[in-house]
């Protein structure tokens, strides 16, 4: 059991242990690689070298490392069972319509450094659109999801994607495409669908995914690569701004550059003294 501490008492509260299945160690790989257009295998080697000395032992969970998910898609094409399946892996038989929006926060070690995805899941009635789109904005990755099962939510996603994009720079998301309910198809018709979804895929400059929160296949692969791509980005993010990227309580993490530049500093320091 985790004892919190007061923070009067000047020793601040650890959380809870990162639960095992939610341990990034490996690179998590593209569904497939003709649907992916990040075709990333490996950390960055900058964003490697960035944490690679902190990765031997685990730091107190960040709170300002965090990464916004945002979900999107046409009613019942399954956004909540797939988010459900990943945070409380269940599956309900029974359809409940998600009012306005919901979330889940999910908590990851990767390559021992604490990362946690906020996953913002938005009602897709008609009459709640108004609603949601006021949360997508400061997203880090859109996931479009359609019914794979149900060619007309894959036609939507692209306008389901043009509004959330409203909300957002181009240039600062991730942007991923899934199809759910695999379970659904005979093989023949799964892979037609997938021929498809992956055409679109590219048209969005999106990676494609296909899962089943039914029986969870690739849901957690899913998950993981969403946060792996999410969490390199945020380190890089930092490294561009030339400032060490935080991790736990105080401590920093810092790139080969940044460490070479305030070497070099302390050189010329030293010889002028």
């Amino acid at each position: 059991m985790v004892i919190m501490q007061d923070h009067r008492s000047g020793v601040k509260p650890f959380p809870p242990p990162v639960s095992k299945d939610r341990i990034i160690c490996d690179f998590p790989q593209c569904y497939t690689p003709e649907a992916s257009l990040q075709l990333k295998t490996d950390w960055d080697i900058q964003a490697k070298a960035a944490f690679k000395d902190k990765a031997t032992r685990l730091q107190p969970w960040d709170r300002q490392k965090m990464s916004k998910v945002v979900v999107v898609g046409d009613l019942n094409v399954g956004k909540t069972c797939l988010i459900n399946r990943f945070c409380k892996d269940v599956f309900e038989r029974d359809y409940k319509a998600t009012i306005g929006v919901d979330f889940e926060i999910e908590r990851f070690e990767i390559s021992g450094v604490p990362f946690s995805l906020q996953i913002w899941d938005t009602a897709g009635q008609e009459k709640f659109k108004c609603i949601a789109s006021a949360y997508y904005r400061g997203a880090q990755v859109i996931v479009t999801v359609f019914d794979m099962a149900d060619i007309k939510s894959l036609d939507h996603t692209c306008q389901w994607l043009e509004e959330a994009m409203r909300e957002n720079d181009p240039d600062s998301c991730f942007i991923l495409l899934v199809g759910t309910k695999t379970d659904l198809l005979p093989s023949d018709e799964r892979q037609k669908t997938e021929k498809d979804a992956v055409r679109i895929a590219a048209e969005m400059h999106a990676e494609f995914w296909a899962v089943s929160a039914k029986t969870g296949e690739n849901v957690q692969a899913f998950f993981f690569r969403v946060a792996a791509l999410a969490f390199e980005n945020c380190i890089r993010k930092d490294m561009e701004k030339g400032v060490p990227a935080k991790v736990g309580l105080g401590d920093t993490i810092k790139s080969d550059r940044i460490t070479l530049a305030e070497e070099t500093n302390h050189e010329v320091k030293r010889s002028c003294c």
